[in-house]
C-alpha cells in the first residue's frame, strides 16, 4: 500500500545538448560569491559576525563606508524623533 513509505524522487541522467561550458549549468550561484567571506559554512553567529566585520574593515571602497554611516545616522535620528527624545541636551545655550 505504501502508507508508511515515502515516495522517492525520480532521477534522470539528462545532459544539455548545446552546453559547452565548465561545471554544472544548473548550479544557482551569485556572481560575487567567490569574493565574499561572509557566505559559506560558518558554525555560529560569532563567526558570521566576525567575518562580516572583517569584510567591512578591509573594504577598499571608502565611499560606501561613508554612505553606510550617513544612512545609520539618519535612521537613528528618525528613531529618536519617533520616540520623542529631546535633542536639546546636545546643544548648549
Amino acid at each position: 500500500m505504501g502508507l508508511l513509505k515515502t515516495r522517492k524522487n525520480k532521477k534522470f541522467s539528462y545532459s544539455p545538448r548545446y552546453y559547452k561550458g565548465e561545471g554544472n549549468p544548473y548550479e544557482i550561484k551569485h556572481k560575487f560569491d567567490e569574493h565574499r567571506t561572509t557566505i559559506g559554512n560558518n558554525n555560529g553567529i560569532k563567526a558570521k559576525f566576525n567575518n562580516a566585520l572583517n569584510d567591512y574593515k578591509y573594504n577598499p571602497d571608502k565611499e560606501a563606508d561613508k554612505r553606510v554611516l550617513i544612512i545609520i545616522g539618519i535612521l537613528v535620528l528618525i528613531f529618536l524623533f519617533i520616540i520623542g527624545f529631546d535633542l536639546s541636551i546636545f546643544f548648549s545655550k
